[in-house]
Formats: structure tokens, sequence, C-alpha cells
């Protein structure tokens, strides 16, 4: 079992900043490629970033391009995502997620976060 636990989520301004976390228990994180996904009310679950086991490839779906920055820390073991420039539209819950290799297909990852809310006002 690898737990992972998101934070930082929370209640900011459009043009506003937030940087959340994914904190692993029970096993390292340093052999796993990681994600960011996240959902809407209403929506489906979305792709929103991926890193691979040590940082050096990472992918973006094109609407955080520019905006969003996944990062992670094998040392911390924890994996980031730096939203800046947010929007409306980024409001969603946010979940991180550890699988065998970085991907944007949810499907590819073995264990997932309960998720952590980001709420960006107009």
């Amino acid at each position: 079992q690898v737990p992972l636990v998101e934070s930082g989520g929370g209640l900011v301004q459009a043009g506003g900043s937030l940087r959340l976390s994914c904190a692993a228990s029970g096993r390292t994180l340093s052999n796993y490629g990681m994600g960011w996904f996240r959902q809407a009310p209403g929506k489906e679950r979305e792709f929103v970033a991926t890193i691979n086991w040590n940082g050096a490839l990472t992918s973006y779906v094109d609407s955080v391009k520019g905006r969003f920055t996944i990062s992670r820390d094998n040392a911390k073991n924890a994996v980031y995502l730096q939203m800046n420039s947010l929007k409306p539209e980024d409001t969603a819950v946010y979940y991180c997620a550890a699988g065998p290799k970085s991907s944007d297909n949810a499907r590819r990852y073995m264990y997932w976060g309960q998720g952590t809310q980001v709420t960006v006002s107009s």
C-alpha cells in the first residue's frame, strides 16, 4: 500500500496561486510516476499533469500549460503542483496518483489520494 494525502487546497481569487502537496506514507514514491488529476462537480475526472520517477519528464493538459508546474522531491517523498494565475474553471477537487509510469491515463495509476478542494472565485 502507498497511501497518498493531498493538501494545500483552499479558496483563492482568480489570478491567485496555490501550491498543492502530495505526501506518501508506508512506501517511498521514488520508483513511481506521479500524476495530478482534477474533477469538477458534474464533470469527468481530468488529467492535469504528470511527472516521471526522477522529475526529468513532465507533461500538462493544454489548459494549464504555462500556469501550473508539477515537481517532486523524492528526498521528502512528496510531489507538488504549483498553480499560478488561477481561473474559476480550475475549481475542482484535485487528486494525486502514483503508478508504474507517468501517464495522462488515470487507469494507469495504482494509488490515489482522497483529494483536496480548490475553489477559485471570480
